[in-house]
């Protein structure tokens, strides 16, 4: 069984990473190696798991560990010892996971936040795959363009995993998918979707824009826009595309117009009693239901 750490200093050095490190410094904690993220809720660790992440440590509300929180620690600590094993040449070190646990309320006082089924899971980043790699043999892609808020990164993901997109892509300036709130909204499918980040987001110069990245490898693109000049989400001619980039923009602003010049169509989401726009999280759920049959 791994190392059962009850907390009675909430300070020590081996918690900052679930309370005093910020969601960018865990990033960039291993830099130039791939960072930490912090994963939340026993289904999302699991799925995180599944796709292959390592964990470090757990912090879990002492209540919580029966049933399936210690099947989750038993895993992740034979994970952990193989990883370490093999690291060195001294076998008859045992390596156990360090589990750390305290009580409801002094876990909130910790994290700041009430944790979902009591339990948090400190995770190693895997590097990201390219972007030909990712869309590779995929038909529908999503496309998110400096969607800043972690909440919609997540709820986004969710749909993209639901509704028949094969693949999903960020501009560097969106909010990571494995931030923490990202990942639980989006009940853990930031781990199941094929994703990664382009090297470079919109711009004024065409030959540069990610879109031209993406017509390159055969993708007509379709951005969504509050535009008259724009086609209906039910044309035919959008179902009729081999391959399709479903190319969604930033709250508030939307895409840019680099980006609108130089997509292939617009299209923009009729609506009624005089609302002039969906959150980009319910209008994505709607793009990708339509053209994802």
């Amino acid at each position: 069984m791994s190392n059962i750490i009850k907390i009675t200093d909430l300070n020590i050095p081996e918690l900052d990473v679930y309370s005093r490190l910020s969601e960018v410094q865990l990033l960039r904690y291993n830099e130039p190696d791939q960072g930490l993220f912090i994963c939340e809720s026993p289904k999302v660790i699991m799925r995180a798991l599944d796709a292959g992440y390592e964990p470090v440590s757990i912090l879990v509300e002492e209540n919580e560990l029966k049933g399936e929180v210690i099947d989750i620690i038993e895993r992740c600590d034979a994970i952990y010892a193989t990883q370490n094993d093999t690291s060195v040449k001294n076998t008859d070190i045992t390596y156990e996971l360090p589990v750390y646990t305290a009580d409801y309320d002094t876990l909130s006082q910790l994290t700041g936040f009430n944790l979902t089924r009591g339990m948090l899971c400190c995770m190693k980043r895997n590097a990201l795959p390219s972007v030909v790699e990712t869309i590779k043999n995929a038909r529908r892609i999503a496309v998110m363009e400096d969607v800043v808020n972690p909440t919609n990164v997540g709820a986004i993901f969710r749909s993209a995993a639901a509704l028949n997109m094969d693949a999903i892509l960020l501009t560097p300036a969106c909010s990571n998918p494995l931030y923490r709130r990202a990942a639980r909204v989006s009940m853990g499918t930031v781990f199941q979707a094929p994703w990664t980040i382009f090297e470079q987001g919109p711009s004024d110069d065409a030959t540069q824009s990610y879109v031209t990245e993406l017509k390159n490898h055969g993708f007509k693109t379709v951005a969504f826009a509050l535009r008259d000049d724009s086609i209906s989400i039910d044309d035919p001619i959008l179902a009729s595309e081999e391959k399709l980039a479903i190319i969604l923009g930033t709250e508030g602003d939307g895409l840019q117009d680099s980006t609108l010049a130089t997509c292939d169509y617009t299209v923009k989401i009729p609506m009624s009693h005089g609302v002039d726009s969906l959150n980009v999280a319910a209008a994505s759920a709607i793009a990708f239901w339509e053209l994802g049959k």
